[in-house]
This record gives C-alpha cells, sequence and structure tokens, in this order.
C-alpha cells in the first residue's frame, strides 16, 4: 500500500488537511483522491478547514508526468481535479489557505477555491504559468481569473503567464494576506475559528448562492474545452 499524501487530523473543531507527497505536492490521481476524501469527511465532522502543504511548497499543480503521456490522460486528470476544485468552491464550510510556499499553475486555483487565502512570506513563486509551458488555461481557471483577480492583472497573470512572489500574488489577488513563516498557522486558526462561528446553514447558503451560477457555467463549458485541448495536443 502506497504512502498517504494528505494528512487529517481535528484540533478544536478545525480540520486540518495537510498536503506532503515529500515532493512539489502535485495533484495526481493519489493526491486528489484523498483532498476529496478529507474534505468529506471535514464536511461531517468540523466547522472549518485549514489547507496546508508541506513547508516551501503548497501545490505544483497537476502532474506533470501524467499530463504529457497523452489527450486522454491528462484530461482525465484534469477533469478529476476540476471536479475537486468545484466541489471545494461549493464547501458547505469555511476553507482557509495556508500557503506554504511555491503554489502553480493547479496549485494557484487550489488556492483560489479557498475562502480566505494566508501565505507565508518567502522565496515563493505563485501563479498560472500553464501558457508558459504550452497549455491553455481550462475554463475553470479562466473564470476563477475573472471571479478573483484584479481585472487590471488578468492579462499578465493570464496571457503573460506571470509567476512571482507572496507579495505581489497578494497585490493582484491570489491571497489576502502575506505573514511570516512562524505566524502562519496562527493566522490561518484564527481566521478558521472566525468564520467557522457563523451559523453553518447561513454561511453554506450564501456561498451556494454567490457561486453556483460559475459552477454551472463551467461544469456545461468543460466538454467543449477538453475538446478543444484534445485536438490541439494531437496537432
Amino acid at each position: 500500500m502506497s504512502e498517504a499524501y494528505v494528512g487529517y487530523d481535528l484540533i478544536d473543531e478545525i480540520a486540518h488537511i495537510d498536503m506532503d507527497d515529500g515532493k512539489a505536492n502535485a495533484l495526481g490521481p493519489q493526491m486528489i483522491d484523498e483532498l476529496s476524501a478529507a474534505f468529506d469527511r471535514a464536511a461531517k465532522e468540523a466547522k472549518a478547514v485549514i489547507l496546508a502543504g508541506r513547508p516551501g511548497r503548497f501545490c505544483a499543480g497537476f502532474d506533470l508526468r501524467i499530463m504529457t503521456q497523452g489527450p486522454e490522460q491528462a484530461i482525465g486528470l484534469v477533469s478529476a481535479g476540476a471536479d475537486m476544485f468545484l466541489s471545494m468552491y461549493l464547501h458547505p464550510l469555511p476553507i482557509v489557505a495556508a500557503c506554504t510556499g511555491h503554489a502553480l499553475a493547479g496549485g494557484a486555483l487550489l488556492l483560489l477555491v479557498c475562502d480566505e487565502r494566508i501565505c507565508a512570506q518567502g522565496d515563493f513563486k505563485i501563479g498560472l504559468n500553464e501558457v508558459a509551458i504550452g497549455m491553455t488555461l481550462p475554463v475553470l481557471g479562466r473564470e476563477l481569473v475573472r471571479s478573483h483577480i484584479d481585472p487590471r492583472h488578468h492579462t499578465e497573470v493570464v496571457l503573460g503567464a506571470r509567476v512571482d512572489s507572496p507579495d505581489w500574488a497578494k497585490q493582484v489577488g491570489f491571497l489576502d494576506r502575506v505573514v511570516s513563516p512562524d505566524a502562519l498557522f496562527g493566522e490561518a486558526c484564527e481566521a478558521a475559528k472566525r468564520l467557522g462561528a457563523h451559523p453553518r446553514s447561513a454561511f453554506a447558503g450564501s456561498k451556494l448562492a454567490m457561486r453556483e451560477a460559475l459552477v454551472h457555467y463551467v461544469r456545461q463549458a468543460m466538454p467543449a474545452d477538453f475538446e478543444r485541448f484534445a485536438s490541439a495536443r494531437s496537432h
């Protein structure tokens, strides 16, 4: 049996979900399955969630070893990841990201589906580098950019594929706060307690009302998006 990539602890009604594959925390099938299971568990027993990576790494995005195997394998992985992202985006509990390091491509999208995003100060890179590595940003990514990133920075974030420091990421909208590494988890716990203190039904209902139109649109657009992706890869 393979070693687990995702840790789960319940402390004072806050679910602490930690990603650590010993490498870059890439989103492969095992990481996606374990994260999905952890969020399902949290919905049953917690009031809020803190999502963190390993020191120096938050998430490197989709596993490029699978993404480069061919269109079928890439679409299967991105589809599974999109299902997880959308489920997190509508999750009934508050999700606080404690960004411990680099967050690239799908890792940056993982930040954007969280409700509050706090990052440790450090020599880390955050951003959507899909265009730079020869990929079109999927529809989910495009819609999250429209929803969360300052419109003045859409071109540099998507077409420019800029990846930069936590301070830049805060300026454009990937992050809410940048704090010292020593303060990261204390700040994340305070945010989780604050958000988790709201009545669950009101929080979950408001989140759904705000976001269900985006989620519906993305789900409707994904098949055509994947078809374009497969066509581009076959030429």
